[in-house]
């Protein structure tokens, strides 16, 4: 089967930040168990907070909300990507990836110089494809395993992407960090 069209935007409106909050309900309340009743927390009310969602074309012709992510600056030159969450039925699309892309490319847009997150131990490697590094030692963040990552925005769009191994193959397990 071929794979959908993807594509990654801001969350507009309330409506769409609705969806982009149960998305990450589903993932880290219900499925993971990291929170036990909301994953909200002050970065959500954030005025520099970007929250994105990402869309799969249907067969239909629609779209429907796979997956999510946000972003927002710690300090000037330095953003905070987290809660990246891909629904279940999305994950053999790979669109955790065309997220946390979006969410590298949005930042470095808005001036950033380099993005960190708090990436769950089982993904790492998944983010090291991506061009993230480590950076110290695993650590517990929310309860869990982690590991804190980074990636530098200051690397051109277009190399940044070269850099990318986006065909990797079908992501087959839950690709999500809190």
């Amino acid at each position: 089967m071929a794979r959908p069209e993807i594509v990654c935007r801001a969350a507009c409106g309330v409506d769409e930040g609705a969806v982009h909050h149960r998305i990450r309900h589903e993932v880290f309340v219900l499925e993971q168990e990291v929170f036990a009743t909301s994953d909200v927390d002050a970065h959500d009310l954030g005025d520099g907070t970007v929250k994105v969602l990402g869309w799969v074309a249907s067969p239909g012709g629609g779209w429907e909300a796979g997956g999510a992510v946000r972003l927002y600056p710690l300090e000037p030159g330095i953003w905070q990507g987290d809660r990246l969450a891909v629904l279940a039925p999305f994950r053999a699309w790979n669109l955790g990836s065309h997220l946390v892309r979006f969410a590298v490319d949005t930042a470095a847009l808005l001036g950033g110089l380099e993005m960190v997150a708090h990436v769950q131990a089982g993904n790492v490697r998944f983010f090291e494809r991506l061009g993230w590094w480590r950076r110290g030692e695993p650590e517990v963040y929310v309860g869990r395993p982690h590991q804190l990552m980074a990636i530098d925005l200051t690397v051109p769009t277009l190399r940044r992407h070269a850099l990318y191994h986006s065909d990797q193959g079908p992501e087959t397990s839950a690709r999500t960090s809190a």
